[in-house]
């Protein structure tokens, strides 16, 4: 064990090293959204010719930690029907996973938490554990609209998990490694993923949507049908606990992951002689994914429940699977270049841009013919 400074014990060190990490990791994600909860308040006011915060602060800079404050300071409200083991843990089994991903984030060069060899494969694993938290909340609620929030969660995220991780599969196949580092090194110049696995990265990038409860796939919160979903019987920080600082950390993740398996992670200008560059270009990347994230709440619509799980089981599934199959048969094929598998990206990518609309024009006509159909009155029989 390495010794610490000022000649500190090992075993103490180790102790010490460790809870210095977790509170910075916890203030880290604590900042992190309250700056994200200001930029989407703004974002969407400019967006809807608002003007949004200002009145707390310059600029409302300070309306974030208000809320932040007024809800430390909430009564902590619990229904006499509800399971108390079950309802107080289940904010505890959705904030962890989250918590425990930024382990294997790499920040910088020199800024790893840990480099593990399957960093993806934990990363993963951990985002599958997010559901089980909110289904337990929804149990634990004794509350009808509480329980059907966290069914809808169960369906659509171990649903949408299937495209997210077969994009990732196919992103480690050309990869080869599933260590977040490793891959960020194999990605230094302007060259980066994004331009050999396009298709596997809008794949991703829609399932992340669904992952994180963002719009237009938030149905397990739906305010406008289920109250708040499985949030209902929670108030103060439990509810900031659950929605603000898990919802945000998660989209900081993915957006992450985003950053490192197809933009180059750290890399950027002056990162080779000023390696703690990589922390601003890795930020600048994270950050414009999220800002895309909050463009697209504030543009489209909810899906209703139908709809979301039609295009994950009859879109992106089978098209994933299919951008699985023939990556994998051109790597065989050309195992010396990537060349063909960028083409064939780039074209199942394009296939599915045109083909998306058409095939939605062709239902509504359907749908709409249906329609005409029942409307139009019996004719009558001759007298």
């Amino acid at each position: 064990m390495v010794e610490g400074p000022f000649g500190i014990d090992p075993v103490l060190w180790a102790v010490l090293r460790l809870a210095i990490a977790i509170v910075l990791v916890i203030a880290l994600i604590m900042n992190g959204a309250l700056l994200l909860i200001y930029l989407e308040r703004k974002m969407q006011a400019v967006m809807q010719d608002r003007i949004g915060p200002y009145h707390v602060g310059p600029f409302g800079l300070l309306q974030t930690f208000a809320d932040a404050i007024k809800l430390i300071a909430k009564e902590d409200v619990r229904a006499s029907q509800t399971d108390a083991t079950f309802f107080i843990a289940a904010p505890a089994l959705v904030f962890s996973p989250m918590l425990a991903a930024f382990v294997v984030v790499p920040f910088a060069p020199p800024i790893v938490g840990a480099d593990l060899s399957i960093g993806l494969l934990y990363l993963t694993t951990l985002g599958a554990m997010g559901v089980l938290g909110i289904v337990i909340a929804g149990w634990a609620s004794n509350n009808k609209y509480a329980l059907m929030g966290g069914l809808r969660s169960a369906g659509q995220l171990i649903s949408y998990e299937i495209p997210q991780i077969l994009s990732l599969v196919t992103a480690v196949l050309v990869l080869g490694t599933l260590s977040m580092v490793e891959i960020t090194e194999l990605q230094p110049g302007p060259i980066t993923n994004i331009f050999v696995l396009p298709l596997a990265f809008v794949t991703f990038f829609m399932a992340a949507l669904a992952e994180t409860n963002r719009t237009p796939f938030d149905l397990p919160e739906a305010e406008s049908e289920l109250v708040a979903g499985y949030l209902t019987e929670y108030s103060g920080m439990r509810w900031g606990t659950m929605l603000a600082l898990t919802e945000y950390g998660n989209v900081t993740i993915v957006c992450a992951i985003m950053t490192t398996l197809w933009f180059g992670g750290w890399n950027g200008p002056g990162v080779e002689a000023f390696p703690i560059l990589g922390i601003l270009w890795f930020t600048l990347k994270t950050y414009a994914f999220i800002l895309v994230f909050m463009w697209i709440r504030a543009t489209l619509p909810r899906l209703r429940i139908d709809q979301l799980m039609s295009f994950c089981w009859k879109g992106l599934i089978p098209l994933t699977l299919l951008n699985l199959g023939v990556t994998a048969a051109l790597l065989l094929a050309f195992p010396d270049t990537l060349v063909p598998v960028a083409i064939a990206n780039w074209l199942l990518l394009g296939a599915f841009a045109l083909g998306l609309p058409a095939l939605q024009r062709r239902r509504l006509r359907r749908i709409r013919a249906r329609l005409g159909a029942g409307a139009m009155p019996a004719p009558r029989s001759a007298s």
